[in-house]
């Protein structure tokens, strides 16, 4: 954000240097990158984090450096409305002007008349200011309106009343599929969730993102509406990404602006245009259906908690008096008041930090933590570890992701039992641009890790991640956490000192990896079952259940979602809630000494029809199994000559033992005909 620093000398008397200023203003979290002259002017680039859109302005700005210095700011923007000859407005016909149909959307709007006005260029004091922040003069009018939005941190726009049909405004949800051709003369079709500034027919602006064409102000303006309002915030930065459109003005929106500040902001715009383009400014309009309620936060003592949590020893009254110059107002008994224009002000803890960024955070010492007693384990911290090790010793890299996505991931991915159903999570200020999600889901964040290697040429990769995912409670404030294991396989398997892959990864690579991971954490009783998911390949995908309960997914990632990344190779993931794995206790291992008489070992291949299971062939033969029957393992699978389209040679082996002597082939060949008699008649398939 670009601030000028002659700007902010008018508005406050500022006693230090541009240096000065910027070192103040880095001081208490309001990072300056960087001072670049323009003209006669200075103008500090300002990187201001999500939660502080109060200092989205010149104002906002001044007003914290009012609190660092103890100046005081010009009482015109302090909230004392400027002379204006008003001509009084029939308040009967307020209604008739202005009419709000979405209130949920739209919780303040204001209007005024000015008519009799004169369009022509703006001053060059006008035009300086708005081309050192890096604005372009248009007019004086919409000059006017981009300059007090820069001053006050207000966005607002000015219609030519006489194109607007009817000569009134009515705020409503745009229809499905109304369209309007915006300032930037793109026409942009609207849906029924957008909010739309309209007239007595039709749009004329995308409410809190940019005007319309028709009803913009042209040379032959002569009577102007002026808008200043309040709209809701989630609203309006759904519509800007829905329309890909960002402004100056839905910057300010997204954010929150101050809804107490809509008639000063009116004011000021007025007076300029009074001033600048003539004509005779009619009462304000202002209709305000969601009043404002004052926040209060709780801090019984305040000191102790900045002491608490910083170190700092701050008296209780430098304490109040920090928060006072800010507006932060102390009640009595304990509470304190946030002023309108701080929606990031909700709990003590931010309190606390109002009071530390000015007290200085290079006054914070070095100090550990209080120990209260002897350092443990937390829950399964010990089987964790036993995952990532056996990960790690199988050739992958963990990942750590960021837990904000973007929305585009919604409904794109299966979600374990315990996240689907629920809403999802929503930030009101994102961290990272459009990242407005808390990721319900850890595997965007791999295949985004697998986009970026892929790009450096990294086509052999192994990823997994062990981390939170996030849901919206319908009974408690707090969003339902589950921590889940997450993984990613791709490419081939490669060898040392050889440059060459081995052989391609397929879905049993990442059945395997999976199954040894949870294995060295005391988990084997995993069943894998055929399914089908919304992110996974039909046919290449497997839902994963522990004693009857559903706790993950695995397979092959869609052609879908693969076109989207741009992958060119199978892409193999698995996602399980790590949380319900674990709260099944771990299996003892048990030694035991290695056996003394060899076994015998028959192998036996049937034709088998594609709907039969290897899965349900081990469950019978292990239901059924004869006397000295000690195992069932996969051997292969054949598809192909010789074979119907519709059949399979599945080859199985089985193991005899026993512990106290040497079998014989006799010993053996009886059991093991009556077993595999018993598989043919239980499944109808035939030994090859």
């Amino acid at each position: 954000m670009n601030i000028s620093y002659n700007w902010l000398k008018d508005i406050i008397d500022l006693g230090l240097t541009a240096e000065e200023t910027a070192a103040a203003l880095t001081r208490v979290g309001l990072a300056v990158e960087g001072i670049h002259p323009h003209g006669d002017d200075l103008v500090f680039d300002i990187d201001l984090t999500s939660n502080r859109p109060d200092c989205l302005s010149h104002f906002g700005v001044a007003r914290e450096l009012g609190v660092i210095t103890g100046a005081n700011t010009q009482p015109s923007l302090s909230g004392e409305a400027p002379g204006i000859d008003a001509v009084p407005f029939p308040a009967v016909l307020a209604p008739e002007i202005i009419k709000i149909e979405a209130p949920d959307l739209c919780h303040r709007f204001t209007a005024r008349i000015i008519r009799n006005v004169t369009i022509g260029p703006s001053p060059e004091w006008l035009v300086n200011r708005l081309e050192a922040i890096g604005e372009r003069s248009i007019n004086n009018i919409a000059d006017i309106t981009n300059y007090v939005m820069h001053e006050l941190g207000q966005p607002m726009h000015a219609f030519d009343l006489d194109k607007l049909a009817g000569s009134r405004i009515v705020v409503r949800r745009a229809a499905a599929g109304e369209t309007i051709t915006t300032l930037d003369e793109v026409a942009r079709k609207l849906d029924d969730s957008m909010l739309a500034i309209c007239d007595a027919e039709k749009p004329a602006a995308v409410a809190g993102v940019m005007g319309g064409i028709i009803s913009g102000i042209t040379d032959g303006t002569t009577n102007v509406l002026l808008e200043v309002a309040y709209f809701d915030r989630d609203n309006i930065r759904q519509t800007s990404r829905k329309l890909g459109l960002a402004t100056e003005a839905s910057y300010r929106f997204e954010r929150g602006v101050d809804i107490e500040n809509l008639i000063r902001a009116s004011d000021r715009a007025t007076e300029l245009i009074v001033e600048l383009a003539g004509g005779e400014a009619a009462d304000l309009i202002d209709i305000y259906p969601s009043r404002y309620r004052t926040q209060t936060v709780d801090s019984a003592d305040l000191s102790n908690a900045v002491t608490r949590l910083s170190g700092l020893d701050v008296p209780q009254a430098d304490c109040e008096r920090i928060l006072t110059a800010l507006g932060i107002t102390p009640n009595g008994h304990g509470t304190y008041a946030a002023p309108s224009w701080r929606h990031d002000i909700a709990i003590e803890e931010d309190l606390v930090e109002e009071v530390v960024r000015h007290s200085g955070y290079e006054n914070i010492g070095n100090q550990l933590p209080p120990a209260y007693g002897a350092g443990e384990l937390a829950p399964h911290e010990d089987r964790k570890r036993q995952i990532r090790r056996t990960l790690i010793d199988l050739g992958f890299i963990e990942a750590i992701g960021y837990s904000f996505i973007d929305t585009r991931h919604d409904d794109r991915f299966e979600l374990i039992p315990e996240i689907a159903g629920h809403e999802l999570v929503e930030l009101r200020d994102s961290v990272i641009e459009g990242a407005v999600r808390m990721r319900p889901t850890i595997i965007p964040g791999l295949l985004d890790a697998l986009k970026t290697n892929f790009n450096q040429q990294r086509r052999d990769l192994k990823l997994f991640e062990i981390g939170k995912v996030f849901a919206a409670s319908s009974a408690n404030e707090l969003p339902i956490e589950r921590e889940l294991f997450a993984f990613a396989v791709t490419g081939g398997e490669t060898f040392g000192e050889r440059s060459l892959t081995g052989r391609e990864f397929d879905f049993y690579d990442a059945k395997g990896s999976l199954e040894a991971a949870l294995h060295a954490a005391g988990v084997n009783e995993l069943v894998f079952e055929a399914s089908e998911a919304k992110h996974l390949r039909p046919g290449q995908s497997a839902a994963i259940s522990i004693d009857g309960t559903a706790v993950g997914l695995l397979g092959r990632l869609n052609e879908e979602i693969s076109s989207n990344y741009k992958f060119k190779q199978p892409i193999y993931v698995g996602e399980i809630d790590l949380q319900a794995v674990l709260s099944t206790p771990a299996e003892q291992i048990v030694y035991e000494p290695l056996p003394k008489f060899p076994s015998i070992v028959r192998d036996v291949s049937f034709t088998i029809g594609r709907s039969i299971r290897y899965a349900d062939l081990e469950k019978e033969i292990i239901a059924s199994a004869p006397t000295h029957f000690r195992r069932v393992q996969f051997v292969d699978l054949y598809r192909g000559k010789g074979l119907a389209e519709n059949e399979s040679s599945l080859t199985l082996r089985l193991e005899y033992r026993s512990d106290d002597r040497t079998l014989t082939d006799s010993d053996v060949d009886e059991r093991h005909a009556a077993l595999v008699r018993s598989l043919e008649e239980r499944f109808a398939i035939t030994q090859r």
